[in-house]
């Protein structure tokens, strides 16, 4: 009976002096939390088709110095451009308008004739 008692007693004495048995539970808890942001971000942006292999996706982005960055994904495949005005310049044709709303949301209207699923080319 001696013998178990001062067993137990070297057991926790050991278990308490591990500065980093701790550590390693905030490690795997903030991993979970990390995924766990990654996952609400991406469905509070409804962006979970970056996800879905066959899904195609196009992103615009203008960063503070005015720059802009399309980013497009087909597939599995996933190409960012940077727009420069060497890069936007030449002909091209009209293919509809573009409203802003009261809301700030904005709304395309492709013209007839555009290169819309339907549509008569002019």
């Amino acid at each position: 009976m001696r013998f178990l008692n001062r067993r137990s007693r070297l057991e926790s004495r050991l278990q308490d002096d591990d500065p980093l048995s701790g550590v390693a539970n905030l490690f795997d808890l903030g991993l979970v939390f990390m995924v766990g942001l990654l996952v609400a971000l991406l469905g509070a942006y409804r962006l979970d088709d970056l996800l879905r292999e066959d899904s195609e996706v196009t992103i615009t982005k203008r960063s503070a110095d005015g720059g802009l960055e399309v980013i497009v994904k087909k597939g599995r495949r996933i190409e960012a451009v940077r727009v420069t005005k060497e890069r936007s310049k030449g002909m091209g044709r009209r293919l509809g308008t573009a409203y802003r709303l009261e809301d700030g949301s904005m709304v395309y209207v492709p013209e007839e004739g555009a290169d819309i699923p339907g549509g008569t080319d002019r």
